[in-house]
């Protein structure tokens, strides 16, 4: 795989962690730990992101 398709594909993952999170927190159900960790994930993939772009601007 390439550093542009691994970035693509990680864009993708980060949108679609944005998704999920609006979506818990639109829910009252959903509990802080919950939108914390995705919180997390969604800012680990976009530091990847960063970090490849960084590499590819070298």
């Amino acid at each position: 795989m390439t550093i542009e398709a691994h970035i693509e594909t990680l864009e993708k993952k980060h949108g679609a962690l944005e998704q999920q999170l609006h979506s818990a927190m639109l829910h009252p159900s959903t509990g802080d730990t919950e939108i914390a960790e995705l919180k997390r994930q969604k800012l680990k993939v976009k530091d990847q992101i960063e970090r490849l772009r960084s590499q590819t601007h070298h």
